[in-house]
């Protein structure tokens, strides 16, 4: 946010006046593009719930949310007037909820109200039909606490908020549960804007008075309330306030100064003290918050901050785009943390130094002064800070060579045994290590300091570690030249160590990586040993489906070349359009959104064609494809895809051609590559590299798809990515597509080997069923298409590959779970060879609040076209 932030008793405070609060409200709600906003009510209760020390410090912050942090209280509005030299209003949600429903109206954005009971939604409901006759009223839900409690009863309101099509959300839940039901529940909702207002739905209703506003204005707001409401509101006020008073006047001053007064970082041209390396991916969440940090320390200190951007998807590029001094870095690809980190230094300039940082890092003041000061002591190298939790906690961040003694060690007792004898584990959880500098082997590679002419003689980072193991490949090259490397306890930085996110691919990367690092350093037979070590420790923990995952990887040393790997993709001009991405949709209003997200910078731009055919649908899946700015929406009468993609061939003008699945989201860098590729002339069809996405899946799921990718034809074809192209050329050689289901089969069976290739690109994602009965329904509708397609491998093909691919227990569990699921669809399939029923999969359409969504209700404001055309092939 822009304005003024500071902190008290550990709570961020946004200084705004009311008119600043309702605009910002305001044009949130109508910001399609935007994150959800939380706007929270600070007072002494809220310090007590979320300020220092409390349970819930942090826990908001790290929600899918945006969150404005507004003054509600006499304390901390006189605090912040203290520290600030400036009066700053009060702002409770029963002082802004009249304003705010007042734009609302205005503006046609529908209101949802959370909380509160049934009579007092009936109360509710006549004050706004009497105040607010043109307010469009999304609904009101009154939970229980036992609803609130549960996880899958509060995803369903979300998701009937959603369906309402809430534009703001008014959460009325009392203090900390509506914040938290908000952090948890909110980004579900599709609300632009949730505003937890606590008692305000009893205030509207007439159900509770306000005190007086001589009462409001002399600060003794919470001595009226308590004097009405002793039992409720007595621990609040007596109990919990004090401490917290006392939290909010320990501040001395502004945590996080405003913008307008921190310091400026320097241009290439300039000698910089340190140049900051940050590399990012997805990182919106938390780079503000990092480039903040780094704005005071250069108050003090030459600093130079390069950003390298491996191809986020979110706003990251935009959050960075508006700082100007900030050097930005296109590897034209997910390259990896090492190809980034050199990408970015190679701008570093003239520095004294090198500061790589994680982008979930936020750097404590004076702390790159203490280790720049520990790095001019006479043969110090390399500075590694004290990494803090969120909490404060002190984060075990040193380590030692590993070794197979430390990983046998590791495998077999864990976190377990304190502060065990070097040989027996890799981590160092010694308290002392933690308080005093001395010299270390490595540590996490979260914060990095180094000399400059150290880094010359060093070299690059070794790019093959996609990510994980790169640092202490690195740190080792460092103790080989002679250098050492220091710990220095005095610089500090909060990491939040979930900032990168997590997922089975990228757990057993780590224990990859790990094995890899010991085979670049040491003999075939010690890496044999530690490999073992490794397996020991998984093995060890396999009740767990992700260590489970992981070990199967481990046995599987031909699956390591499908774990997340360095891609890249070719530059291109934006003048005109270099293809074309048709987009068939039959009733994907669930599923639209989080695609054309990712294909909204090529269609804003104008760089791609983005055409969405909408055939035969029923649901509003239309109207949230002409949301995103760019999109070209058809609209024909017949729910038929061959009919979508022959459409969505008439309305398109330019060459390669994409086709995707709407339920499939693909990377604009990996549309980009396919196209140029294309152009090239070598191949006449392509798809982007792919992987499944079987999150929340049954083990039944999981074990199909983990069958499903070994087979060597899944790498080879053009079917399975729900993603395909064909340059001009071959899509002569198709013709119009042919009304079969089976659309990328035909289009695989058109091309011999040399005519078509799979692009390395970032990985297109591929969502499975979550549950068996989805998953059958998409067997059984692929297999019928199978039998009317023209060509198709055969079942003695299939069968040889998926035993060649069994590589010891688990893959031949995985592999009969495959064969025998096939034979159900195939089985199935055939019976149904007549119907025209469209089985489908709806499990891996509902309920995943990680799903990006639809810009909201406002398409007026974005620049689409619409139109329809005829259906030419009805004789079909």
């Amino acid at each position: 946010m822009s304005a003024e932030r500071i902190t008290l008793g550990g709570c961020p405070i946004d200084l705004r006046d009311r008119s600043g609060a309702v605009e910002e409200i305001r044009q949130r709600s109508l910001d399609g593009e935007a994150p959800p906003l939380g706007v929270v009510s600070v007072n002494l209760d809220h310090v007590h719930h979320f300020g220092s020390g409390s349970r819930w410090q942090g826990v908001i912050d790290r929600a899918p949310l945006e969150w404005l942090h507004l003054i509600d209280g006499a304390p901390i509005a006189t605090q912040a007037s203290r520290l600030t030299g400036r009066a700053w209003p009060r702002l409770a949600g029963s002082d802004l909820i009249d304003d705010v429903l007042r734009a609302a109206e205005s503006d046609g954005v529908r209101v949802g109200f959370l909380g509160g009971d049934n009579e007092t939604h009936t109360a509710l409901r006549d004050r706004l039909a009497d105040d607010y006759p043109s307010l469009e009223l999304a609904g009101m839900w009154s939970p229980s606490r036992d609803d609130l409690g549960d996880r899958d009863r509060s995803g369903e309101i979300a998701r009937q908020i959603a369906e309402a099509h809430t534009g703001i959300l008014v959460v009325c839940l009392g203090k900390p549960r509506q914040e938290l039901w908000m952090a948890q529940h909110g980004e579900a909702t599709g609300a632009r804007v949730l505003l937890a207002f606590g008692a305000v739905v009893d205030f509207l209703a007439g159900r509770v008075d306000r005190a007086p506003r001589w009462v409001a204005a002399a600060g003794v707001e919470w001595a009226w309330r308590l004097a009405h409401e002793p039992r409720r509101l007595a621990t609040r006020y007596l109990v919990d306030g004090p401490p917290a008073y006392r939290s909010v006047h320990r501040q001395q001053g502004p945590a996080t100064r405003p913008r307008s007064a921190t310091g400026r970082f320097l241009p290439e041209s300039e000698h910089a003290d340190v140049a900051v390396a940050i590399v990012t991916y997805n990182s919106a969440r938390h780079v503000g918050a990092l480039i903040e940090s780094l704005r005071s320390e250069a108050e003090h200190l030459r600093l130079r901050v390069v950003v390298a951007d491996n191809g986020s998807t979110d706003s990251t590029r935009a959050l960075v785009a508006a700082h100007p001094d900030i050097i930005t870095v296109d590897p034209a690809g997910n390259r990896g943390y090492a190809m980034g980190i050199n990408l970015a230094l190679r701008r570093a300039g003239d520095a004294e130094a090198l500061l790589v940082l994680n982008p979930d890092l936020e750097v404590e003041a004076g702390s790159i002064s203490e280790m720049l000061r520990r790095l001019r002591q006479p043969g110090v190298g390399a500075v590694v800070p004290k990494v803090l939790a969120p909490d404060g906690a002190v984060y075990h961040s040193l380590r030692r060579e590993p070794t197979i003694w430390r990983a046998i060690g590791d495998a077999l007792l864990g976190s377990r045994g304190g502060d065990r004898p070097a040989f027996s584990s890799e981590t160092d959880t010694n308290p002392e290590s933690y308080q005093h500098a001395h010299r270390v082997e490595w540590a996490t590679g979260a914060a990095l300091l180094v000399r400059r002419e150290v880094a010359r003689v060093a070299g690059q980072w070794d790019a093959r570690f996609f990510l994980y193991s790169e640092e202490t490949d690195y740190f080792r090259r460092l103790r080989d030249l002679g250098y050492e490397i220091w710990f220095e306890p005095h610089a500090r930085v909060s990491h939040d160590r979930g900032g990168s996110g997590t997922s089975p691919e990228l757990a057993a990367l780590m224990a990859v990586n790990r094995v890899r690092y010991v085979r670049k350093h040491h003999t075939p037979g010690y890496a044999a040993g530690f490999h073992a070590a490794v397996i020991l420790h998984e093995a060890m923990r396999s009740y767990t489906r992700e260590h489970r995952d992981t070990l199967r990887v481990l046995l599987d040393q031909p699956s390591w070349r499908r774990l997340p790997h360095a891609t890249r993709w070719a530059a291109h001009p934006r003048s005109t359009p270099i293809g074309a991405v048709i987009v068939p949709a039959h009733n994907e209003a669930a599923v639209i959104a989080r695609s054309l997200r990712a294909l909204a910078p090529l269609a804003d731009g104008g760089t791609a064609e983005v055409i969405v055919v909408c055939n035969g649908c029923t649901d509003d899946t239309a109207q949230i494809a002409r949301g995103f700015a760019g999109v070209r929406v058809v609209e024909i009468d017949r729910p038929s895809k061959a009919s979508a993609l022959n459409a969505g061939d008439a309305a398109a003008t330019s060459w390669p051609r994409l086709y995707l699945d709407a339920d499939v989201e693909i990377h604009p860098g990996a549309v980009a590559a396919v196209f140029a590729e294309l152009k090239t002339g070598r191949v006449l069809a392509a798809r982007p590299a792919f992987r499944y996405d079987t999150s929340g899946a049954t083990g039944l799921v999981r074990a199909y798809y983990r069958a499903r990718a070994r087979v060597p034809s899944s790498d080879e074809s053009l079917w399975g990515a729900g993603a395909y192209a064909l340059s001009e050329a071959g899509h002569a050689r198709l013709g119009r597509f042919p009304d079969v289901t089976a659309d990328d089969l035909v289009v695989d069976s058109l091309f011999v080997p040399g005519e078509k290739v799979v692009v390395p690109t970032e990985p297109v994602r591929v969502r499975t069923p979550r549950s068996l009965a989805g998953l059958l329904a998409i067997l059984t509708r692929q297999h019928r298409g199978n039998l009317a397609a023209p060509a198709q491998p055969t079942t003695s093909t299939t069968v040889v590959e998926l035993v060649s691919s069994v590589r010891g227990p688990f893959t031949l569990s995985d592999a009969t779970v495959y064969a025998l699921l096939t034979a159900v669809g195939r089985r199935r399939a055939r019976r149904a060879a007549a119907t025209s029923v469209w089985e489908r999969d709806e499990s891996s359409r509902a309920g995943d609040s990680r799903s990006p969504r639809a810009p909201g209700p406002v398409v007026a404001r974005t620049r689409t076209t619409s139109h329809r055309v005829p259906l030419f092939d009805e004789e079909s």
